[in-house]
């Protein structure tokens, strides 16, 4: 498994550009036969201090150095993850997508079933965060992005995730250390009303990303594990079981404490505890409605084996 996780990082780190430097800024990815645009955001590299003494399961603190990478400014809404779901616009692929970073055909990407249940639990779906679907699902809904448009997505390493949340900052939130802050920031159990809220109607972080602490939890690659200082560069721990998985930033049902830039959580086979197929359904959660997750574009492309690992194949 060591073995594995050092081979992608080290194919992470010398796979070939897929764009150049001087390219690497902000844009928007428009998604092809759909009105709808994903605004990406460019994460210069760099290290920072991961983990933190808050708790067991956050240490060691170590230093990390993370390769550039782009990230979705907002969490996936409703409005895109039903564009994968239903694959009504599947037909509208360019013969020539925009980008040349992936060439795969949007038809050989496995869709999500129909849950059984409305997955917002009348919520709100129309610029709201979409929740409940496996790490699978979120990585199949990549793939079927990727496809779409040609640029490669992923879903953040955990390492990753924390150097966007902290944004510079080796604070407990990006905006300092009080709780009593937060709620210019983020949506808890303090101030959601007991639900998910409009993605981005919150101050953003020093680096303009918007929801990363609360309104809900994100899935990231990795497998639930205690911290190692031995893999300092791109660390990510390639899951070998279902369970657990890392998720991050807290959600709308947590607590303060629980939205901290170095807060885990491990995902947990009791959240398919309602589902009622056998076997269970790999595509939902259906009793966990606080879990949406973000894309990201790493700047260096990993090859098309690699790819679909990243994927869940």
């Amino acid at each position: 498994m060591k073995y594995l996780a050092s081979l992608l990082t080290l194919l992470l780190i010398f796979s070939p550009f897929s764009a150049s430097q001087s390219q690497f800024e902000d844009y928007t990815e428009q998604i092809p036969g759909a009105d709808l645009t994903i605004a990406m955001l460019a994460l210069e590299g760099g290290s920072f201090q991961m983990g933190s003494n808050h708790s067991e399961d956050e240490q060691p603190t170590h230093e990390v150095m993370v390769s550039s990478f782009w990230m979705a400014k907002h969490e996936t809404t409703w409005n895109l993850f039903r564009l994968y779901m239903e694959r009504n616009i599947d037909a509208e692929q360019p013969q020539q997508v925009a980008g040349t970073e992936v060439k795969i055909k949007v038809d050989a990407i496995s869709g999500a079933t129909t849950p059984y249940v409305d997955m917002s639990f009348g919520m709100g779906t129309d610029g709201y965060p979409a929740t409940g679907m496996t790490q699978l699902s979120a990585s199949r809904f990549c793939e079927w992005l990727s496809a779409m448009t040609g640029n490669f997505y992923r879903l953040p390493t955990e390492a990753e995730w924390e150097y966007a949340a902290k944004a510079g900052t080796n604070t407990a939130y990006s905006f300092g250390n009080e709780s009593s802050d937060l709620d210019q920031y983020g949506w808890s159990k303090r101030n959601s009303n007991e639900a998910y809220q409009l993605v981005g109607s919150k101050q953003a972080n020093p680096w303009g990303l918007h929801d990363m602490h609360g309104n809900v939890a994100e899935w990231t690659l990795d497998k639930f594990a205690p911290y190692s200082s031995e893999d300092s560069t791109d660390p990510f721990v390639v899951p070998d079981k279902t369970y657990p998985r890392v998720v991050r930033g807290g959600s709308w049902k947590d607590e303060p404490d629980a939205l901290r830039s170095s807060a885990r959580m491990a995902s947990n086979k009791s959240w398919k505890k309602r589902d009622p197929q056998i076997p269970k359904s790999k595509w939902w959660h259906t009793d966990a409605p606080f879990v949406g997750f973000r894309v990201v574009r790493p700047l260096k492309t990993p090859s098309a084996e690699e790819q679909k690992q990243y994927w869940g194949y």
